[in-house]
């Protein structure tokens, strides 16, 4: 089972501000934080961190690479991917179906991390 995962960034600070207010949306909130690594968690579930490459090097995006943040209504798809957008993030395919009732959006942050947020009724 996922606990956390992790996202390299070269700008901590910068991306935390991304990241306070995109989770923000979702009712993330800052639940660990140094000064190479800060984490958001929702409660009890999994965390999403931004960190500092451990080796000095320059963090890069993955190719194929993603992160997948579940919300409850296809209406809090839109309104992350929305703020995302807002936040500066590049639109890598804006909200809608994608197959059946999986409804999704997929976006990069500021330092090319990619991310898609979806509802998906159970």
């Amino acid at each position: 089972m996922i606990g956390y995962v992790t996202l390299g960034t070269n700008d901590l600070v910068r991306a935390a501000k991304f990241y306070d207010a995109l989770l923000g949306e979702i009712g993330g909130k800052r639940a660990m934080e140094t000064e190479q690594f800060i984490s958001w968690s929702a409660g009890g579930g999994p965390g999403l961190g931004l960190i500092k490459p451990f080796d000095k090097k320059a963090a890069s995006s993955g190719n194929g690479t993603m992160v997948a943040l579940e919300v409850d209504s296809q209406e809090k798809v839109k309104a992350v991917f929305d703020k995302a957008m807002k936040l500066g993030a590049k639109d890598e395919g804006g909200p809608g179906l994608r197959w059946g009732t999986f409804y999704a959006a997929y976006f990069r942050d500021l330092d090319g991390n990619k991310l898609n947020v979806f509802h998906f009724p159970h």
